[in-house]
Parts: C-alpha cells; structure tokens; sequence
C-alpha cells in the first residue's frame, strides 16, 4: 500500500514539474530552514505549526518543549545536589505543563 502512495506521489511530483508549477517558488534555490521545533510534532502538525509560525502564531506547546530541553541542559550543567535539585524541579513543572498543553489540544482537535 505504501508504495502505491510512493508511486503516486512521485508522479503528481513529476507532473507538476513537468508544467513548470515548482519553478519560482518562494525561497527557490535556498536551503531549507532549519525547524527543530518540528522533531517533536507528526508531519501533519508540522505542517500546521509551520504555516501558524509563518504568521506569528507559534503554539505554546513549542515554547514549552524548547523551555523543556533548556531546562535539561541547565540540569546537565548544574553544580551540587541544590542546584541539580531545582534544576530537575524544574523541568518536572515543564514536562507537565506541556503534557497539559498537548492533552488540551488533542481534546480540541476531536
């Protein structure tokens, strides 16, 4: 099944450059932007992420993820057991409140 999807798509894709519908596209010829933020969705929240930060409308749920891998590496460099402690407190309340934010929005997208 999954290469018949493959085949398909690689068709529309030839198609589609065939009649000359990928030339003059925005950002042509550049390298792709680099969208970390992106490692953490699905492909289909990816796209839908991408097109909210295109419009300045970045979900909470990213902020919280990249405050979350702050948060580890301030733990990783942390000196002392109090340090360490706070530091793993921290992303403690981080970690939950994005697993809040993620159950809010799959409630909302049912």
């Amino acid at each position: 099944m999954t290469d018949r999807w493959d085949r398909l798509a690689e068709r529309q894709m030839r198609k589609a450059l065939a009649e000359g519908k990928l030339s003059g596209l925005a950002g042509e010829g550049k390298p792709l932007p680099d969208r970390p933020e992106e490692a953490y969705v699905d492909a289909g929240e990816a796209v839908g992420y991408r097109i909210m930060h295109e419009h300045g409308a970045l979900p909470h749920e990213i902020e919280l993820r990249k405050a979350v891998e702050a948060a580890k590496a301030d733990y990783a460099a942390a000196e002392g057991a109090e340090a360490k402690r706070r530091a793993m407190a921290r992303i403690a309340e981080l970690q939950m409140k994005l697993s809040i934010a993620e159950e809010a929005r799959r409630r909302f997208m049912r």
